[in-house]
């Protein structure tokens, strides 16, 4: 998640936010599968929306319908007219960008980007490291961890083992499971 531009008191002006990747098409009218990676897809893929794309040369991609099939989010886009030309698209990734300051409505949730960078410590208070990276896999999101000494450690992203995120304080707190952080001892 990259700045845009920065302003002149050095803020970024606008970050990219990951919201989607572009599966297969569906059907031969011009409509695409899409894996969902934002809380909010009924804004971020409202009709009229426009997409940014990585790669950039892909886009930008306006929204002409969206509607969800069996659970699957199906988009169509202007200039998108047929099978031939989602598959075209296939895999592209799309973004938005959004205010620095926008935060999720949900107090439980975050941006991956108001989460790297941040100090990690477990629940004893000694200093384990800093999020790396924000692991979004299908079963559950995973905190990258990296220390300073030993490898990067894996912790799975759900209340058990990170009890506490304080973005405005700078920390989280994580309470991994027995042996999670021995992992890298074992030969």
């Amino acid at each position: 998640m990259s700045p845009e531009a920065d302003t002149p008191s050095g803020r970024p002006k606008a970050l990219r936010l990951v919201v989607g990747r572009i599966g297969r098409a569906h059907g031969i009218r011009g409509q695409a599968t899409v894996e969902v990676r934002t809380d909010d897809p009924d804004l971020r893929f409202a009709p009229g929306s426009r997409l940014l794309t990585e790669p950039a040369e892909r886009g930008p991609l306006v929204v002409s319908d969206m509607r969800f099939h069996s659970g699957t989010l199906l988009l169509s886009f202007e200039g998108v007219a047929d099978r031939n030309a989602v598959e075209a698209l296939r895999n592209t990734i799309l973004v938005v960008q959004a205010d620095p300051d926008e935060t999720p409505e949900d107090p439980d949730e975050y941006y991956d980007h108001q989460l790297v960078g941040l100090p990690v410590e477990l629940a004893d208070g000694s200093a384990l490291g800093e999020i790396a990276d924000l692991l979004h896999l299908p079963g559950q999101d995973v905190l990258a961890v990296k220390r300073p000494v030993g490898p990067e450690v894996l912790i799975p992203f759900v209340k058990q083992f990170v009890p506490t995120v304080d973005v405005a304080g700078g920390r989280v707190v994580v309470d991994p499971p027995a042996g999670l952080l021995d992992l890298d001892s074992v030969e």
